[in-house]
């Protein structure tokens, strides 16, 4: 069966009391899925270990941006391991006010669909149905930066709101507080949390000042005339480039990890994995003599640091068609083995870790210098660098086996082929059903669902602003006789009875 898309699109192009109808059911839709969503993770979700299980690696994709805006609690007296809260929102409060907002946007979408032919969209002179899309777009622009402004103001800067999730490079003291506005805006680059708050005040005061301008001033007859600004489809193709570009903003901010996407809400990025970001900053943790390190120093690195640096925490090592949470691949953390470390004589030896985009990846043990001194060998009869050969011995830092040590070939090579992932642990797979394959965090689900939208918007701004721009050409019909023979202007399809003279 072929789908009438064209001809329910012009229904809703040529009738605006049902076009916001549509947009209201749209609305209505995304806020009842985020409502729901949010109810079904924290049902599912498990909360006994908050550092070693956390909501990213579980797979939470609606409780991470909940989070994020001050929602950090439940009203059944738990939290994300966080001592004080002081935010006024909880996880039910948040579900229960969006599932109220998506009814009341399907009763006004109904409502609209119902009585459509509004006197506000009638001209009184002709009795016409007509537009002014340049002062809606004013009013519109106006609405939306008061918004902006006034959650800079309230919301962000804690003077009647929670504010937003902080924390600290690390992910490691993570929590919600009112945010100050910087004096200097860096561009797109949010540098610091002050910088956000400083955003959306900025915006919304110059947006307003925008707006005005647009609902007081009147474009001239050939701009109006060149970019089609009486066209509604115009209004659409505009629309979407603004979509896609913000869409584009968000997924690298994602991707790439900025302070709008803690560490510990939505997992490290791969960058931080590439670029051994973490592993670094445990060896400046720790005190180093000689290459001889004090076990007890191990004990004192915070334990979600020990979890981030873990190849299985990169959101690009499992791929991003990988269903399922990242604990259904490996398993949930049981114990923190410990950090391995292999000597050869008087060396000290590093296992290579494995890059990003390697499934399987050769176990290579390298001096400081850089120099191969030991290996697991495909072929160990043509090798010189077997452990078995070298005799290469581990002992463990921190961890449930701190201070214990062995130079059994068959255990050195298993920790050796654990290093290549980082630190080592124990998982638990029996309560998690997976294959052993690392999967990726909601931060790459994030980023491939919004590219893959924001691409689609690009091509529809092309397609709708091509459309608008080029009408006359692609339709053969004068701007003259515009009125008199485009599809559907002066009949309302889908009704009853057709309502002539009634034209945008």
């Amino acid at each position: 069966m072929r789908l009438p898309w064209f001809r329910v699109h012009i229904v809703i192009l040529n009738d605006p009391g049902r076009l916001i109808s549509s947009h209201l059911m749209h609305s209505a839709q995304i806020s009842g899925w985020a409502g729901s969503m949010l109810l079904y993770e924290i049902l599912i979700i498990d909360k006994t270990d908050t550092v070693f299980n956390p909501i990213w690696r579980q797979g939470c994709y609606a409780m991470p941006m909940a989070t994020r805006l001050g929602a950090v609690s439940s009203a059944y007296g738990w939290n994300l391991g966080i001592s004080q809260v002081d935010s006024a929102w909880s996880y039910e409060s948040v579900i229960v006010s969006h599932i109220v907002l998506s009814g009341l946007l399907v009763l006004s979408s109904q409502w609209h669909w119902s009585y459509a032919d509004l006197d506000i969209f009638i001209s009184s002179s002709s009795g016409n149905l007509v537009l002014d899309l340049n002062r809606i777009f004013g009013i519109h622009l106006s609405l939306s930066s008061i918004l902006c402004f006034a959650y800079g103001i309230a919301h962000l800067s804690g003077a009647s709101g929670p504010g937003i999730w902080t924390s600290d490079a690390y992910g490691l003291l993570g929590s919600v507080r009112g945010l100050k506005p910087s004096y200097a805006l860096t561009g797109l680059v949010f540098s610091s949390y002050g910088v956000i708050t400083a955003n959306h005040l900025v915006a919304g005061a110059f947006g307003f000042i925008v707006s005005i301008w647009h609902i007081a001033a009147r474009p001239q007859p050939s701009l109006y005339s060149v970019l089609a600004m009486g066209n509604l489809e115009v209004v659409l193709a505009s629309s979407i480039s603004a979509v896609f570009f913000i869409g584009f903003i968000v997924s690298s901010s994602m991707w790439y990890a900025s302070v709008t996407t803690p560490i510990e809400l939505l997992g490290p990025s791969r960058y931080q994995w590439d670029n051994a970001y973490f592993a670094l900053d445990i060896g400046s943790r720790l005190n180093t003599t000689n290459n001889i390190v004090v076990g007890s120093t191990w004990d004192q690195i915070p334990d979600k640091l020990v979890l981030y640096d873990y190849i299985g925490c990169n959101p690009a090592k499992g791929g991003i068609f990988r269903s399922g949470p990242m604990n259904k691949g490996d398993g949930v953390v049981q114990n923190w083995i410990g950090h391995p470390y292999f000597e050869l004589g008087t060396l000290a030896l590093t296992v290579r870790r494995m890059p990003a985009f390697f499934e399987t990846f050769p176990v290579l043990m390298i001096d400081q210098g850089g120099t191969l001194r030991s290996d697991i060998p495909f072929r160990r009869a043509e090798s010189l660098y077997s452990i078995e050969q070298c005799k290469v011995t581990v002992f463990f830092a921190g961890g449930v086996l701190n201070g214990s040590e062995t130079n059994t070939p068959a255990v050195v090579k298993a920790y050796a082929r654990k290093a290549q992932f980082g630190e080592t642990f124990s998982f638990d797979k029996k309560g998690v059903s997976g294959d052993g394959v690392f999967r990726t965090s909601a931060r790459g689900w994030y980023t491939f669902t919004h590219v893959s939208l924001s691409s689609l918007f690009f091509f529809g701004h092309l397609w709708h602003a091509s459309r608008s721009l080029f009408r006359d050409l692609w339709t053969g019909v004068t701007v003259e006789s515009m009125y008199e023979t485009e599809y559907g202007r002066n009949e309302k399809l889908g009704d009853s009875t057709s309502k002539s003279s009634r034209v945008l």
